[in-house]
């Protein structure tokens, strides 16, 4: 379980940086990889960062009965 945690951190810290990307300087690097945001790739990858997202919602009930 501790290595789906980390690849789910991982995956949603790759994720938001690339939404920094975006939003500084306008450039989709997922988009850019698969020729387009609607390729199946580039689907595929934000699906996937979507799940790491839903995942991570798990991880507020460990961090709140941590003291």
């Amino acid at each position: 379980m501790k290595a789906l945690n980390i690849v789910s951190l991982l995956i949603l810290i790759l994720g938001g940086l690339n939404w920094l990307v975006i939003g500084l300087f306008e450039y989709d690097v997922v988009s850019e990889i698969f020729d387009g945001q609607d390729s199946v790739g580039a689907k595929i990858v934000y699906i996937i960062v979507g799940l790491a997202a839903l995942y991570s919602l798990s991880f507020f009930a460990k961090v709140a009965t941590e003291d």
